[in-house]
């Protein structure tokens, strides 16, 4: 293979090659650095750390030399801005924080690989910044301060959101993996709007330390990549029990890769699913899901009854409030998470201003943007004195029922699938002017990360215009193993995955 193919290889594949010495850590980052930096029209990255990554790559390749590698070591990744990073700017996609550099890195981006001259980690090769809607708000990734980002398979059309540079990122195999968060949505949406495969784990098996916080109850990280083998490789090496994160999960490490292999009672190497039940809720199928969705989705569907997989019709009769639900508490955490963004302390402050008092008004105008400042006074009047039992109180009793409602269901099933999200991707600026229009495309993904289950969103095809769409799958609390098990098995019989966009 020549160096100019490179980009087409996938995390497993990369490691394979790096193992055989069939390739350099060097010779690939440089190779990645020169792409990205021949399609930065698709707005992916806001920093491109050209130097750091070289020299982390040649202290990798040193490694490999002396036999101290480890199975993702020297390959390149690239973080959603939203993960602080000490060698790199850390903006959240917000004028509030532009030029801030965090003195220390996230706990994920520490576990991945966090410098030349820290190789604690797993030793990967971070390429840069990737951008994202205004910390972690919206669906279509045009909310960045720092411009929008456009989707590979049609730059007119946006890549999802919050996650939209990792997902555009990975699409148009600028690099071969990213990280993301999710906190109703943005890693796996993203991961469907671009053809990607994405995964946000259980609530609290990734550290959100370091993590720059909208909605801290539902907040995740989680790897996005071409497929759930590369996921699931990342997954292993990002997740973990952190003592600087209180919500973390105290578990042992798990490997991920291994779940994914191993085999379940009964299955054949035909029938790889074989005795796995996939619950289909009928609240995930309504009358409204776009025609070319449901056909994508059914024929993944039909593909995972082939495998060997039963489908089981079911109900989550609560799916409709979860769109209620989470934009009364995911902007009541955020109202008090971006408290502190003031202007005192670090980030953004206004030049001219009076008293203390009319700096944090003009600092928050003018360093917040629209979208941020909807959620924040959304947030802020539904934990007012008066509105907290009426709204907040009463949504996360509902929040509670909508957990139940999994819960009664994986007693008929092991798994939940569905669309990712109503359509394909649309216009850049077409739900501009149309907030609410663009919070009802996440109806499928709310309701999971408010219970907190993991979930993710695997390539099943295509729609309208030739653009991607997503099967979600959803599984009980820790149950990554079996979720990636069953989207690997359908990546061995299908090639969508596989497939990139015309030009890249």
């Amino acid at each position: 293979m020549s160096a100019g193919e490179l980009h087409t290889l996938g995390v497993a594949q990369l490691s394979a090659k790096l193992a055989a010495r069939e390739v350099s850590s060097t010779e690939l980052t440089q190779h990645l650095l020169a792409r990205a930096k021949a399609h930065a029209t698709l707005g992916a990255y806001l920093h491109l750390d050209e130097a750091g990554a070289l020299a982390t790559a040649a202290v990798a390749d040193e490694r490999r030399a002396a036999g101290k590698a480890t199975a993702l070591t020297g390959i390149p990744l690239a973080h959603k801005d939203i993960f602080v990073t000490r060698d790199m700017p850390t903006t959240a996609g917000s004028k509030m924080l532009a030029g801030y550099r965090s003195p220390f890195d996230a706990t994920v981006v520490a576990r991945l690989g966090n410098g030349a001259d820290d190789f604690s980690g797993a030793g990967m090769v971070s390429l840069g910044k990737l951008n994202c809607d205004e910390y972690a708000m919206g669906s279509a990734n045009e909310n960045s301060a720092f411009g929008p980002v456009r989707n590979p398979w049609d730059t007119s059309r946006v890549p999802g959101g919050s996650s939209g540079g990792s997902a555009a990122a990975v699409a148009a195999r600028l690099v071969p993996a990213a990280t993301g968060t999710d906190t109703g949505g943005s890693i796996r949406q993203p991961a469907s709007f671009s053809g990607i495969t994405g995964i946000k784990p259980t609530y609290g098996v990734c550290s959100r330390y370091g993590m720059i916080a909208f909605a801290s109850s539902l907040d995740q990280a989680g790897p996005m990549a071409r497929s759930a083998e590369d996921c699931a490789l990342l997954l292993s090496a990002m997740s973990g029990f952190d003592t600087r994160d209180a919500t973390s999960a105290e578990r042992p490490p798990q490997d991920f890769h291994a779940a994914m292999l191993t085999a379940r009672d009964g299955a054949t190497a035909a029938q790889p699913l074989k005795g796995l039940r996939i619950g289909l809720p009928l609240e995930f199928f309504p009358a409204a899901l776009a025609a070319d969705v449901n056909g994508a989705v059914r024929g993944a569907l039909a593909e995972l009854e082939k495998l060997g997989a039963t489908l089981v019709d079911l109900s989550l009769p609560r799916t409709e409030l979860s769109i209620p639900v989470y934009y009364i508490i995911a902007p009541a955490e955020a109202s008090s998470n971006l408290s502190r963004f003031d202007g005192v302390k670090f980030g953004h402050r206004a030049k001219q201003h009076g008293d203390l008092l009319d700096m944090y008004k003009k600092t928050r105008a003018e360093g917040f943007g629209a979208e941020v400042k909807r959620r924040i006074m959304i947030g802020t009047y539904v934990l007012s004195h008066g509105y907290y039992d009426a709204y907040y109180l009463q949504a996360q009793k509902l929040r509670r029922m909508i957990a139940d409602d999994f819960q009664a269901c994986f007693q008929q099933c092991d798994l939940i699938a569905g669309p990712v999200a109503p359509t394909v991707a649309w216009k850049l600026g077409e739900q501009g002017d149309d907030p609410v229009k663009a919070y009802l495309a996440d109806i499928f993904t709310l309701s999971g990360s408010l219970a907190g289950l993991p979930g993710m969103s695997v390539p099943a095809g295509f729609g309208e215009h030739g653009m991607p769409v997503g099967l979600q799958l959803i599984g009980n609390y820790f149950q990554e193993g079996r979720l990636l098990h069953a989207a690997h098995a359908l990546q061995q019989a299908t090639d969508f995955h596989l497939r990139t966009p015309e030009g890249f």
